[in-house]
């Protein structure tokens, strides 16, 4: 075993027997759990419990746990401010640490203990790098808020706020929304970008049935704790690791849950990274052929109505799966963290409520819920989440507002400047540009709160948040900050975009294209030093890696 570097060892002995652990304890293996706990992630602030519930599975299962810890950042309370910047390079700062600490101390297998939007992926990278066996469980969602008889989740909090800058309701029924939204412990209870993670985890194969869905505050999820606990020694005694789960056919398995499940933009970025780290290149070009194949079976807020304990209640990731593969969309032969192929997962888990998982029959659209546009404005890639944008928004075309950060396009939407038709472009937000390349919640909630989202929309090199709804288009490629065409774009220039012919444009000749690049400077990040300064850009292109690198 790993472990016998330490444990077999006088001196590394010594050190053990000063944790308190036996002899008896040094005898088995010894299990790392990495907790992401902490006081300042709603997400979060449960783990404790089931961490123990880990525990108590390993030992019931002949294992010695020893817990450490991960960061994590809480997203919606770093969003609109620098915190933002500072978001995603946390999933490398957390995928190499978690690396760091599993190699220095011989651990022989992990069980990883996530729950938010980048300590999912950042864990699972790490878990890809070390292939030591490993097994996921999450935190779980929080239960949904209740407005005025209505379910609410985090992204109806944010668009409260554009409307109430807006004049469209009153202080009170903003401070409502404020008190009601969020109720509980758990991952914000809409398919954002931590719940479409953690449902993708399951989807995978690095986590058990309910992963993804079952809520934080039911108990039924410390017995799934508790029986990843127990499943990681089972996992180690038949030396099942993660890159043995997680093939290049177990990604396109997950790109079309993905699909089907409307999934946040977000996974466009995180997915790419997880494939990097086993070794898998994943080119986006793939996703539009993937979505032309797979139908779109949930709207889950911000989409729609529904949210993750209604998908729970229907079925859960499990369900969806076993309806897409009635088309024969997925690889059912592969192994999982069950030990059992995802076919045998999935047999027998129909879907309980067509109001929440549509049948492929009746979709909620035939192709899937995220498309990756490509032209003139974005010669790489450019993600939107096709399932949250309104049928009169699917094609739009209209005259370039420009700005060069976040805040201004606010003041700019919230002041009344924004008009029916606009086309809004944030730029120099990208990797290298913002640096960190912040998510665009609160510009997109602006320009819903301000009754505009059936009639402008939204483009950026930063990226969106899972709970942006509306013609919101980011993750544009190259960005702004290394001379993407984005960064040469006008006040004024008229801006195509086709979401169902996967294409985005803005018109003008290539003699001024050619001018307007020749005129280009480059401009300094607006924040340097510390973490920003040490890990370069992320780069959002999947055929260069989709990683941070060390300067």
């Amino acid at each position: 075993m790993n472990s016998d570097a330490v444990t077999k060892s006088i001196p590394q002995r010594a050190l053990f027997h000063a944790l308190g652990l036996t002899n008896e304890e040094l005898e088995r293996p010894i299990i790392g759990i990495v907790s992401s706990q902490n006081e300042i992630v709603p997400g979060h602030m449960n783990l404790d419990k089931i961490v123990d519930a880990v525990k108590m599975g390993v030992s019931m299962a002949g294992g010695t746990p020893i817990v450490f810890p991960a960061i994590a950042v809480c997203d919606g309370i770093a969003m609109g401010h620098q915190g933002m910047k500072y978001s995603l390079i946390t999933r490398e700062l957390i995928a190499d640490s978690t690396e760091a600490m599993a190699l220095a101390h011989a651990f022989d297998a992990l069980v990883m203990v996530p729950n938010c939007d980048k300590n999912v992926p950042g864990l699972l990278m790490a878990a890809a790098r070390l292939n030591i066996p490993t097994i996921f469980v999450s935190g779980g969602p929080m239960l949904a808020g209740l407005v005025d008889g209505q379910k609410t989740s985090f992204s109806s909090v944010s668009e409260a706020s554009g409307a109430y800058r807006a004049g469209k309701i009153t202080k009170e029924k903003l401070l409502e929304f404020e008190n009601k939204v969020c109720p509980t412990c758990g991952s914000c209870s809409g398919m954002y970008t931590a719940n479409s993670m953690n449902c993708l985890t399951e989807a995978l194969g690095m986590g058990l049935k309910g992963n993804g869905t079952v809520p934080a505050v039911y108990s039924q999820r410390l017995q799934i704790a508790k029986h990843a606990g127990m499943q990681i020694m089972e996992l180690l005694k038949k030396n099942i690791r993660p890159r043995d789960i997680m093939t290049e056919d177990a990604f396109r398995n997950a790109l079309t849950v993905d699909m089907a499940l409307g999934c946040s933009t977000n996974s466009m970025l995180h997915l790419p990274a997880i494939a990097h780290e086993c070794g898998i290149s994943i080119d986006l070009s793939i996703a539009n052929e993937i979505s032309d194949k797979t139908p779109n079976l949930c709207h889950l807020a911000p989409a729609g109505q529904t949210h993750m304990e209604d998908l729970n209640i229907a079925g859960g990731v499990y369900a969806v799966m076993n309806e897409i593969s009635k088309l024969g969309l997925l690889r059912t032969d592969l192994i999982t963290c069950t030990g059992k192929t995802v076919g045998e997962n999935i047999a027998d888990c129909p879907v309980l409520d067509t109001s929440v998982i549509r049948t492929v029959e009746d979709p909620y659209s035939k192709t899937g819920g995220i498309a990756v546009l490509k032209g003139n404005l974005a010669p790489d890639t450019c993600v939107v989440k096709r399932s949250a944008v309104g049928p009169e928004m699917l094609k739009h075309e209209g005259p370039a507002r420009v700005f060069d950060c976040e805040e201004d396009a606010i003041e700019a939407i919230t002041s009344g400047k924004i008009t029916a038709g606009d086309v809004v472009v944030i730029r120099y937000e990208g990797p290298k540009g913002g640096p960190g390349m912040r998510e665009m919640l609160n510009p997109t909630s602006a320009i819903m709160g301000s009754g505009l989202g059936g009639s402008v929309a939204l483009i950026t090199d930063g990226r969106f948040s899972g709970a942006t709804r509306g013609a919101a288009i980011g993750h544009v490629s190259p960005e702004a900050a290394v001379g993407g065409n984005i960064a040469l774009v006008e006040e004024g220039d008229i801006i195509k975009i086709d979401i169902m012919a996967n294409t985005i444009d803005f018109v003008v000749s290539d003699e001024e294209l050619n001018r307007r690049r020749a005129n280009w400077q480059p401009r300094k990040p607006r924040i340097t030093g510390g973490c920003l300064s040490r890990y370069a850009a992320l780069v959002t292109s999947a055929n260069r890696g989709a990683v941070l690198e060390l300067k």
